[in-house]
């Protein structure tokens, strides 16, 4: 596409020089637990368990749809700190889907046949105390713009790598002009004809679907897919409906992933409401994961058995392409396992 045509990513800000809406509201993300505390007004025995390496940090936005003093208010165990994250468990590592190994250039990561991932950057806006990637070495890793660059020349030398994945991290950190640069080097090869975005940006942080970004996405010449990441209904308010439904209006097809964890989604009725929201505002419900085995979280584990009667279940009770594919990341195969 000519620069003629491009949506011009300046769009993402307005007539002065400030920074965008969801540059501030990043900025102005909860870092600590007493603030988070006392904003959600929390009985006083959440208190910060010693530091595991891994902050806090969540947007007003997300925190906005907590339920106030529930300690058990399935967002929020999602983002607190626990002492748990402390306990090693055996069979969960630093790298539990053996990343590291399947790195085949700076910043890119090939798993799987006719895809190739690119680590966009190692920011999220969110730390979801789940994450698989929480111990995860960007910087070694090539997630920088240095790595991204070695990313996109192995990508055009690569004619079998028909769609590009931008990961992180979470791509959309990245701002427009800087995503417009990277479209731009992908509709330049030709052999890719998808680009794929993982990204939790429009569930945690509506603000960020930006004119700009809908403009990007919706004039390019590949074809894009936007995976969002929601486990529970409650995630999905009407400001994040809006954003979904622009995106889906530039001609993106918008999936859903969720992980199953315990005590934030694993119920019944906890699936099936996120199954009929995700319809309600126009995303297919695609994979529900079984936990990745990463170092201080084994108790968000749901046992496999327990996650299979859950599916079952699911499937009475919704029509088939409600029902999301209940997977398992296994390293070395050459494609997600299915459970059920």
């Amino acid at each position: 596409m000519s620069d003629a045509v491009r949506p011009q990513p300046s769009t993402e800000r307005g007539g002065d020089r400030s920074p965008p809406t969801w540059r501030r509201e990043l900025a102005d993300g909860i870092r600590d637990v007493a603030t988070l505390r006392r904003l959600l007004e929390l009985p006083p025995e959440i208190d910060q368990p010693a530091d595991q390496g891994f902050p806090l940090l969540v947007p007003h936005a997300f925190v906005a749809r907590m339920r106030r003093g529930d300690p058990r208010d399935p967002l929020l165990l999602q983002v607190l700190p626990s002492a748990a994250e402390g306990v090693e468990v055996p069979g969960f590592t630093a790298d539990p889907v053996a990343e590291s190994a399947a790195l085949t250039a700076p910043g890119l990561v090939q798993k799987y046949a006719g895809r190739a991932l690119m680590l966009v950057t190692g920011a999220c806006a969110i730390h979801c105390r789940y994450c698989f990637r929480r111990e995860f070495p960007y910087a070694d890793a090539g997630a920088t713009r240095g790595g991204v660059e070695a990313a996109l020349d192995a990508i055009a030398a690569d004619e079998s790598i028909a769609e590009v994945i931008l990961s992180g991290g979470d791509p959309l950190l990245a701002d427009d002009g800087r995503l417009a640069e990277i479209i731009g080097r992908l509709e330049a090869t030709r052999h890719v004809r998808r680009l794929r975005i993982h990204t939790r940006l429009p569930v945690v942080l509506p603000a960020r679907i930006t004119d700009g970004l809908v403009g990007l996405l919706g004039h390019t010449r590949l074809t894009v897919v936007v995976v969002i990441h929601a486990n529970h209904a409650a995630e999905l308010d009407a400001e994040v409906a809006a954003g979904l439904r622009r995106l889906a209006g530039a001609r993106c097809l918008l999936l859903n992933q969720a992980v199953l964890l315990a005590g934030v989604n694993d119920t019944t009725t906890a699936l099936r409401a996120l199954s009929e929201r995700l319809l309600d505002i126009g995303v297919v419900p695609y994979y529900l994961h079984q936990l990745d085995r990463v170092r201080g979280a084994a108790h968000f584990e749901v046992p496999e058995t327990q996650a299979l009667e859950l599916h079952r279940r699911l499937r009475d009770s919704l029509p088939g392409y409600a029902v999301p594919r209940l997977v398992r990341e296994v390293p070395g195969e050459p494609a997600k396992t299915w459970l059920a």
